[in-house]
């Protein structure tokens, strides 16, 4: 049993770590070859699974048309309402400043359950934003104003606040921010402290 578990390690978890390895070296040397291997995959088999990772590494590498192309075509039969794949139109055209189409796509899921306090509800609110509809996207980042939580989506809710004049909202984001910052795990804070540096930054400049 013990020989069997070392024959196991050595000759195939080890195996399979360094393909792994090997993988992502050659991922990054060459960034189009997983691309073309994805494709050879698409074409051997036209799965709604071989085109949503076709899409994802093309999103990976900022092709957001090709990406949108392939999110497109797996919009179909059984898929056509599939949350991620709608997400992840929402994010493809939200990159292409087509705040528009980013709408539509959010529109199309924002009743499912998932959607609530999602990376794309977030995503959506800031949409709105650089549409100009300023009142909307306030309503929609204020479902993420909860103490010890959303940190990126309550700093993008106080700029709104200062963008539009509501310093005093815009301070009580940031301060309660700041405190939390103060009385977190380390391991928490470490998660946040990008978006933390940048709250107590931007709460300095407003004193």
């Amino acid at each position: 049993m013990i020989g069997s578990l070392v024959y196991l390690f050595l000759h195939v978890i080890r195996k399979r770590d360094i393909e792994n390895v090997q993988e992502g070296v050659i991922t990054v040397l060459d960034p189009s070859k997983k691309i073309k291997v994805l494709e050879k995959q698409l074409h051997f088999s036209e799965t709604f699974e071989n085109r949503v990772a076709l899409a994802d590494e093309l999103m990976r590498s900022h092709a957001w048309q090709q990406a949108i192309e392939h999110y497109k075509a797996a919009l179909k039969d059984m898929f056509k309402n599939d949350f991620y794949v709608h997400t992840r139109l929402q994010e493809a055209f939200f990159k292409l400043n087509d705040y528009e189409a980013s709408l539509s796509y959010a529109n199309a899921i924002m009743e499912q359950a998932d959607f609530k306090k999602s990376d794309a509800h977030f995503l959506y609110a800031m949409a709105l934003d650089k549409m100009g509809r300023s009142d909307e996207a306030e309503r929609q980042l204020l479902f993420f104003d909860a103490p010890y939580n959303y940190y990126p989506q309550r700093l993008e809710l106080a700029r709104l606040f200062r963008r539009r004049h509501k310093n005093e909202k815009a301070l009580e984001v940031y301060k309660e921010m700041v405190k939390e910052s103060e009385n977190m795990s380390k391991q928490s804070y470490k998660a946040n402290k990008n978006v933390l540096q940048i709250a107590r930054q931007e709460l300095s400049e407003m004193n």
